[in-house]
């Protein structure tokens, strides 16, 4: 019996995983069991060093990204204690902080639908290309529940004031609005542009220094809430870090030889 995710390596000795929500049958909605699948699948990833994983493609198998919480897991809820239901929540949090803590850039190919916790996990991708069809909304309001869980990472993503106008009445948006508000950053027209347009942002990665791409994605949560003058000492100590380390000696090698640096393939302009 296959499970709730399948995570698929590929690209430059397998440094790329493609982690698939594989319940197409349900719109790739979340239960228990998907939910601690993700948790420990990117728990397992963000062990791996820089000289394996170097991008993470997450991604929904069928027509949807994630329609957010499956019928049958939220009708089991109503009969859960409070203690029960808090149980749950703090899973799906831990879940989401797990994909956000990710070392390695989260690319999120979304199609069809992302809704409730579905958005959360647009919010904790570091990219975010969708489809022009893909259709958004926090539609938690509309079960006489909210978007409790997701909300620090939401907001972290979209801002407060956006935040405060969509969280209330859970409408449904589109691609566009989505990207005007932060939460996506890329629309393309059709699934076979969206493939292109993910493996194009995965080639960019690929160009970059392993460590720096890493550091790069760390550094705006290490600075998140820090006062200036401290933010200023952080970024000079690791910016003199990476320029003196083997790596940041081969960038600068290679920029002044004018040839690609060691860890980069060569790319296919064509």
């Amino acid at each position: 019996m296959s499970g709730p995710l399948r995570v698929e390596r590929a690209r430059a000795g397998d440094m790329v995983a493609h982690v698939v929500l594989d319940r197409p049958e349900v719109h790739n909605a979340f239960d228990a069991g998907m939910i601690d699948a993700l948790r420990q699948t990117f728990a397992r990833l963000s062990t791996e060093g820089p000289a394996a994983l170097r991008a993470v493609v997450l991604r929904g198998e069928g027509a949807s990204f994630c329609a957010g919480a499956d019928v049958a897991w939220m009708r089991a809820s109503a009969g859960l204690t409070r203690e029960q239901n808090e149980a749950d929540a703090m899973a799906l949090s831990a879940m989401l902080d797990a994909i956000d803590r990710c070392p390695v850039p989260v690319i999120a190919r979304v199609q069809g639908v992302a809704l409730g916790g579905g958005m959360g996990l647009c919010a904790v991708s570091d990219l975010v290309i969708a489809e022009d069809g893909a259709r958004f909304g926090f539609t938690e309001t509309r079960l006489g529940i909210l978007p409790a869980v997701i909300a620090p990472f939401v907001v972290a993503k979209i801002g407060e004031t956006q935040a405060r106008a969509l969280f209330p009445g859970g409408r449904r948006f589109d691609a566009t609005r989505a990207v005007r508000i932060g939460l996506v950053h890329e629309i393309v027209e059709g699934e076979a542009a969206l493939d292109r347009a993910v493996e194009a942002a995965v080639d960019e990665i690929l160009q970059a220094g392993p460590t720096a791409a890493r550091a790069a994605k760390a550094i705006v949560r290490e600075i998140r809430g820090l006062p200036h003058e401290s933010t200023r000492w952080h970024t000079a100590r690791r910016i003199a870090g990476q320029r003196v380390s083997e790596e940041g000696q081969e960038g600068l090698r290679a920029f002044l030889e004018k040839r690609r640096p060691a860890w980069a393939p060569e790319r296919d302009d064509g």
